[in-house]
């Protein structure tokens, strides 16, 4: 049976360039992960004034993140960091203290963008956050995917051989560690 992997993309915007990534990388997949989209559009501001009496949508994203085997985000860069409400759902789901959701899974991290870096900078934050919430974090390969116009279609087609050979190397890693890490 595949380990379920709860898939976070930074991007709310419907035509990220990271959410075809995401995609294309559920298609390399195949039947080996089972993936959960888990929207992290519809939280409030993160507020500790309120973790006592959390809002219903920071208390369904824990739920969900307690509830997959493990965790890839696919996340873009803004301004050299991980975007506003990706920072927000993660405050939210490893929130009250001693509470956190994210500890112990098998995770991994990449990301696209137009640009030349990609998204290195970003995951290098991403990295440390994940690292300091008790994620266990694949260390290689990295994906900083510079995603030039028609890499990935909506349907997760990716046009280069030699980017869907390096994404479905990614893959294989990330499919091992979660099988090795995941309970």
């Amino acid at each position: 049976m595949p380990k379920t992997i709860g898939l976070i993309i930074g991007s709310i915007r419907k035509d990220s360039i990271n959410r075809k990534l995401a995609k294309a990388i559920e298609k390399l997949a195949g039947d080996r992960l089972l993936f959960k989209h888990i929207a992290i559009d519809g939280l409030p501001l993160h507020n500790q004034d309120h973790e006592a009496n959390m809002p219903e949508a920071a208390v369904q994203l824990k739920k969900q993140i307690e509830a997959v085997d493990g965790l890839l985000f696919v996340t873009p860069e803004y301004n050299r960091s991980i975007p506003g409400v990706l920072k927000n759902a993660i405050d939210w789901a490893s929130r009250p203290y001693g509470k956190n959701s994210f500890a112990g899974k098998p995770g991994a991290l990449c990301g696209a963008s137009a640009g030349g870096p990609g998204t290195s900078m970003a995951q290098q934050h991403l990295k440390n956050i994940m690292l300091y919430l008790d994620i266990a974090v694949l260390g290689q390969p990295e994906v900083y995917l510079q995603f030039p116009k028609d890499l990935i279609d909506a349907e997760g087609n990716i046009s280069k051989e030699d980017t869907q050979k390096f994404l479905a190397g990614f893959v294989d890693k990330y499919v091992a560690w979660v099988e090795k890490l995941s309970k």
